[in-house]
């Protein structure tokens, strides 16, 4: 039997095949398109544009120059929307929306006749939600970002969102800068298109899809305004149609191996903390496990070598122009495992070889024997208070706080928190644990990214730049500071942090790589905790009943290729 190419595929189910397929022909001739496009492969192309999408305003751009690609290599593109993920523009946050957009991408996959698709994104969740669809749908597809923004400028300084919006906003709260210039800062720290200028979550996700190998290589860090950007998004339609043919599904890419490369990688790139939380997530699509207890050891062996914001002076537009992921991996190549597969069909291997020899900007991208740290930027923390792991993120953190015991100063959560942190009278010492509860993937804000604390107004113009931070919440890849995120079990779902009371004493061992409050267990079984109210309905109440923990990276257990209860 002919195998179903293009339009022939999936049909609308009428109880008649010959009819369903003629119908469709029928309604795609009203769309103009002759009987020889109707013939040929089809390219479906996922497109996030969107109002409430600033990251995302040049995706029609892209959209074109992909289907530029695909027509040239003689197929059919068709473009068909998505949900789209605005950062900024979701409440209570995009994570929560995250596992609903990726349900949306694969059932439209899986749905629509497509023989490949290409994955146009780039917004914090935007990408691993792609990602997670598609590894579900399991077609050949090939993610394609919006690239980073380019910086601007301010009474002669280099800015870049959003690592200088908490920048200046931190010396705004202390006092050291005006209300008129924290507006004048406002209009200049994020002035083109594109996700954020920095090592962020968006950079970070880039960064890793490009390693796994389902993004065509040197693509991760274009500009998004740079015409390469949209050379590129031609060349993504070009390679999906060679994946039509080669039938290289991204089962046969995302692997144990070649995940393993993408942690080594978010290790070497201080990568944000949300990438440890979206890896976990696309790999169990895929069915594989991300061990915490691995990453460590990951981590013990793997030096940082990007010098960017957040924890460094450099930009993404330095990081493209001084060699780009390619750079990285040529200097991590005897940790990683070269024999992976790429969306271009040659081996992980096979792609560095011809890039031996090339230019590298040292003062962005360090060589492995001259590291920024000698260990990596990631580590996993485990104890009575994060049984089941805790992240925190030691590049961007200040190593005389990484060893303490101390108080906890508590807040219930992300509400308390907001009414109580500059109280005059708030209970609070810089040498005090600030402590968040209620802010994880159970919590009824969804684990928005508000483990960032702010330092206490008081403390703050008292010359205050750094305490720990501890919750069960995230922070944006753009933050720095002394934070542990991600505490796990949540304390909505009874974990203990949940029992966590003021003025309970707290461990931090990062060398240890411990986390324990130090309450006896007696004590702790006296503090009952309640469960939070079920949602009523609609997707918050799905969401309620199958989000898994941060371990297993907040995705829905029944979408995971091994559901885990």
């Amino acid at each position: 039997m002919t195998e179903k190419v293009g339009l022939a595929q999936g049909l609308t189910d009428y109880g008649d095949r010959d009819f369903a397929l003629y119908l469709r022909r029928s309604f795609a001739f009203s769309m103009g398109y002759s009987a020889e496009m109707m013939a040929k492969p089809v390219i479906g192309i996922a497109t996030t544009a969107s109002d409430f999408n600033n990251c995302h305003r040049l995706v029609p751009d892209l959209v074109e120059a992909v289907k530029r690609g695909v027509l040239a290599a003689g197929g059919l593109p068709l473009a068909f929307p998505t949900i789209s993920l605005g950062e900024t523009f979701l409440t209570p946050t995009s994570l929560l929306y995250r596992n609903l957009m990726s349900m949306d991408t694969e059932e439209m996959i899986r749905a629509q006749p497509m023989d490949a698709v290409v994955l146009v994104g780039g917004c914090d969740k935007t990408v691993p939600a792609q990602l997670m669809g598609a590894l579900s749908a399991n077609v050949p597809a090939i993610q394609l970002v919006t690239g980073p923004m380019m910086t601007g400028r301010w009474q002669g300084e280099r800015l870049g969102a959003c690592t200088d919006c908490r920048r200046f906003w931190a010396r705004f709260r202390a006092g050291e800068i005006e209300a008129e210039e924290i507006g004048e800062l406002e209009r200049n720290l994020a002035t083109t298109a594109g996700t954020c200028a920095v090592m962020g979550t968006a950079s970070t996700m880039a960064i890793l899809t490009e390693t796994l190998g389902l993004m065509l290589p040197g693509t991760a860090a274009i500009p998004s305004v740079h015409a390469d950007r949209l050379r590129a998004a031609e060349a993504s339609g070009a390679a999906a149609m060679r994946l039509v043919a080669s039938k290289l599904t991204p089962d046969l890419i995302v692997t144990p191996r070649s995940v393993e490369n993408a942690l080594r990688v978010l290790l070497a790139i201080g990568g944000s903390t949300n990438g440890i939380l979206h890896l976990t997530a696309i790999a169990g699509r895929a069915g594989i496990k991300i061990d915490l207890n691995r990453l460590n050891a990951l981590s013990d062996e793997t030096p940082v070598l990007v010098d960017l914001k957040p924890t460094g002076p450099h930009y993404m537009e330095d990081f493209h122009a001084a060699g780009g992921v390619g750079a990285v991996l040529r200097e991590l190549k005897p940790l990683l495992h070269l024999d992976c597969l790429t969306v271009t069909g040659e081996t992980l291997g096979e792609r560095l070889s011809r890039q031996d020899g090339a230019w590298v900007d040292r003062s962005v991208i360090r060589s492995f024997g001259e590291p920024i740290q000698p260990q990596g930027g990631l580590v996993a923390l485990f104890g009575s208070l994060a049984p089941t792991g805790a992240i925190f993120k030691r590049s961007a953190a200040d190593p005389a706080l990484f060893e303490r015991e101390a108080r906890a100063v508590v807040f219930e959560d992300p509400e308390d928190l907001a009414a109580r942190l500059d109280d005059p009278g708030l209970d609070v010492t810089p040498d005090d644990f600030l402590v968040l509860k209620h802010a994880g993937p159970l919590s009824a804000s969804g684990m928005p990214e508000a483990g960032y604390l702010p330092i206490p107004k008081k403390l703050a113009r008292a010359g205050v730049k750094d305490m720990v931070r501890i919750s069960d919440a995230r922070m944006s890849g753009t933050a720095y500071g002394t934070v542990v995120l991600h505490v796990s079990p949540d304390a909505a779902s009874g974990g203990p942090l949940a029992a966590v009371r003021h003025g309970d004493r707290i461990r931090l061992s990062v060398k240890e790589r411990r986390l324990d409050l130090l309450v006896p267990a007696e004590e702790l079984a006296r503090r009952i905790v309640l469960p939070p109210e079920r949602p009523a309905r609609g997707y918050r109440r799905l969401y309620f009943d199958e989000v898994l923990q941060a371990p297993e990276g907040c995705d829905f257990d029944f979408l995971r290729a091994k559901p885990v209860r």
